[in-house]
C-alpha cells in the first residue's frame, strides 16, 4: 500500500533525482531504471534518514473492506509498565487512577521537550543519511561531530568536498526542511 504522506527523496548515486510522495518517487524510480539498467537507485525516508525499500509490484485492486462487529476501535493500547511500589501508590492516588494520569504526564513531557525531541529526531536522520550515502567520505568523523554538536558552520564547511546533492541533503535533514 502507498502512503502518500510519507516524503522520500531518490537518488542515482550521489545525485538526488526525486522527492516527493511514495507514488511520485515510484514513478521517478520506474522511469529511471527503465533508462539505465546500470543505475544505483537508493530511496530514503526524509523523516529518518534510512533507506527504504518500494513496491514496485503492479497494483491490484483491493477487496472491499468488510463490516466490524463490536465496538468500534479506540486506538488505545494496551501495554505492560513496570513501576516500584511507591509509584503505583502515588499514581492510584491521582485523580482518574493511573491510566489518566500516565497520559497526563506524557503529554506534559510531549510538550516540553516538543522542540528538544524535533532536534534529536533531526540530527538522527541526517546521521543516518551520512552513513549511507558519506560513510567513506573525506571528513566524515569530523563532520558527524559537528552534526551532533549542533554547528552548522562547521558541519557545512567540512561536507563542502561531497557531492553538492547528498550536501544538500544532509543540511536539509539538519535543518528540518
Amino acid at each position: 500500500m502507498i502512503d502518500e504522506d510519507r516524503d522520500l527523496a531518490l537518488f542515482d548515486g550521489p545525485n538526488r533525482i526525486a522527492r516527493g510522495a511514495e507514488a511520485v518517487v515510484s514513478s521517478a524510480f520506474r522511469a529511471a531504471l527503465a533508462a539505465s539498467s546500470q543505475a544505483t537507485l537508493r530511496v530514503f525516508d526524509m523523516e529518518t534518514g534510512r533507506p527504504v525499500d518500494l513496491d514496485l509490484r503492479p497494483k491490484t485492486s483491493d477487496p472491499a473492506p468488510t463490516p466490524r462487529r463490536g465496538r468500534p476501535r479506540l486506538g488505545v493500547a494496551a501495554r505492560e509498565v513496570t513501576l516500584l511500589p511507591r509509584h503505583w501508590n502515588w499514581l492510584a492516588a491521582q485523580p482518574g487512577g493511573a491510566s489518566a494520569a500516565l497520559r497526563r504526564l506524557v503529554d506534559q513531557a510531549r510538550r516540553t521537550g516538543a522542540d528538544a525531541d524535533a532536534r534529536r529526531r533531526r540530527t538522527d536522520a541526517a546521521y543516518a543519511f551520512m552513513v549511507e550515502m558519506a560513510g567513506d567520505a573525506p571528513d566524515f568523523e569530523e563532520a558527524s561531530r559537528a552534526l551532533f554538536a549542533a554547528d552548522r558552520d562547521r558541519l557545512t564547511a567540512l561536507i563542502t568536498p561531497w557531492p553538492s546533492d547528498i550536501q544538500a541533503q544532509v543540511l536539509e535533514l539538519f535543518d528540518g526542511e
